[in-house]
């Protein structure tokens, strides 16, 4: 039976020290979500939180119509993909995935067959009599992966399950976990500090800081509309400009910024433009022009990025990151206009 996880009002600490405060998160039923953010925004406490590893000092954690707050660990019928696969060495891969199944007390035709299943589909049939030294790390994931699938949980949690892995096998290795979780409908927690991993694997990405989620949507628009500026950052938006309204005439908007730095922009690209605003852009989101109608900037330091241009540049309303045509190469110190993109802008309302 697939469930919804509800974590409501949790706080946590660690001597004097709050990690987590007040924090709330639903998972819906076959959902998987992701905790992403730096070491210490609090997602591995969360994690360990409804794993029964860490007791909160406030707050509930529900499964279904289960209270898992006060069980204890072994009691909550939880599947775990570690990061350092946490196998046992001594055992055989079937072994070990059949470990769980063992310790509900299935008879051993049935969990032998149920392991070796399971095995084939994660792609490893024919692997089950060797020991784990003698897997790759790609395979090792693999047997932790059906190890926690088998006993068929109601929830699935990932603890950074993909950084020990090369590049390429994290590519393939996070497909494969996305293609299982939806094939087995498993409500499912993932944690990781990599954007593109939690972007290309969750319904839903929570963006953690501080012990707490600043915002809680799906990559589409955690991509395209961040909620504030952290968010904004933390998703690529290296230019974040304060900027009030001075003249609206029909669509068109002309504000203005610090050092008196204005840039006209349009409602029909950005949809309403509040009075004050917090204009996002990424490097891609101002082209470096000759001339045009936007930001005046004297072009410093140029990269050469393979598909553009970059450049650092001066503007009466700060230093700007901003790319530029291979087309129409430009120099340091040459005067220039930065135009926005629309598609790689946002608006934002202010800080308060």
């Amino acid at each position: 039976m697939t469930v919804s996880l509800s974590i409501t009002s949790i706080s946590a600490h660690y001597g004097k020290t709050t990690v987590l405060q007040d924090l709330s998160l639903s998972v819906g039923a076959g959902e998987l979500v992701s905790l992403l953010g730096s070491s210490g925004c609090g997602k591995t406490t969360t994690l360990r939180l409804v794993a029964g590893f860490l007791q909160p000092t406030s707050g509930t954690i529900r499964l279904g119509d289960r209270d898992l707050t006060a069980l204890p660990a072994h009691a909550r019928d939880i599947g775990l993909v570690f990061q350092n696969y946490a196998l046992f060495p001594h055992l055989t891969v079937l072994e070990n995935v059949a470990f769980g199944l063992k310790q509900r007390r299935m008879a051993t035709p049935e969990r032998q067959r149920k392991a070796g299943a399971m095995l084939e589909r994660v792609g490893l049939s024919g692997l089950g009599d060797r020991l784990p030294a003698a897997l790759s790390g790609g395979q090792k994931q693999r047997v932790a992966l059906a190890r926690a699938l088998v006993i068929e949980p109601p929830l699935l949690m990932f603890d950074e399950p993909l950084s020990n892995l090369d590049a390429k096998l994290r590519i393939d290795m996070r497909v494969e976990i996305r293609q299982l979780q939806r094939a087995n409908g498993t409500t499912s927690l993932y944690v990781t500090h990599d954007q593109e991993e939690a972007f290309s694997i969750s319904d839903r990405v929570a963006i953690m800081n501080a012990g707490r989620i600043m915002q809680l949507d799906t990559p589409e628009v955690l991509y395209r509309k961040p909620a504030n500026s952290f968010v904004a950052r933390f998703v690529g938006f290296e230019n974040l400009l304060p900027l009030r309204v001075i003249e609206r005439q029909g669509a068109l908007v002309m504000a203005e910024g610090a050092g008196g730095a204005r840039i006209n922009l349009s409602q029909e690209d950005f949809g309403t433009i509040p009075d004050s605003f917090i204009l996002g852009c990424r490097a891609d989101g101002l082209l470096v022009r000759r001339q045009g109608n936007g930001l005046p900037a004297v072009l410093g330091t140029r990269t050469y990025l393979g598909r553009a241009y970059q450049f650092q540049c001066k503007t009466a309303a700060g230093d700007i990151v901003a790319n530029g045509p291979l087309s129409e190469p430009m120099s340091a110190g040459d005067a220039a206009v930065l135009v926005p993109v629309p598609e790689q802008c946002c608006i934002m309302e202010p800080e308060r």
